[in-house]
């Protein structure tokens, strides 16, 4: 079992940067697949990004690329999400996310696990 924790929501302006960090327990890591997803009430939860368990592939959102960037240290049980030039539209609570698999998963049924969510608000 994987218990996660995010950390690095805030407020912040319109363009600026935030860096969401996940805490994973446990000794097995490195054989989760990691996703980063959004929520917004009164909407289903959003795909943002997903990285491999080796942290060789990602996958991104259309709504994100090129601004976001997620990353993973499996020597620190981490998983990061860079956000960079960040919307009015990106206000959401984020959440990160665990499945047991090497591969990286997109749809949010996939997964086993999650966080309790950090919130992030953009202003314009």
């Amino acid at each position: 079992q994987v218990q996660l924790a995010e950390f690095g929501g805030g407020l912040v302006q319109a363009g600026g940067s935030l860096r969401l960090s996940c805490a994973a327990s446990g000794r097995t890591f490195s054989s989760y697949a990691m996703g980063w997803f959004r929520q917004v009430p009164g909407k289903e939860r959003e795909f943002v990004a997903a990285i491999s368990a080796s942290g060789g592939k990602t996958d991104y959102a259309d709504s994100v690329k090129g601004r976001f960037t997620i990353s993973r240290d499996n020597a620190k049980n981490t998983v990061y999400l860079q956000m960079n030039s960040l919307k009015s539209e990106d206000t959401a609570v984020y959440y990160c996310a665990a499945h047991r698999s090497r591969l990286l998963k997109l749809d949010p049924d996939e997964y086993s696990y999650w966080g309790q969510g950090t919130q992030v608000t953009v202003s314009s």
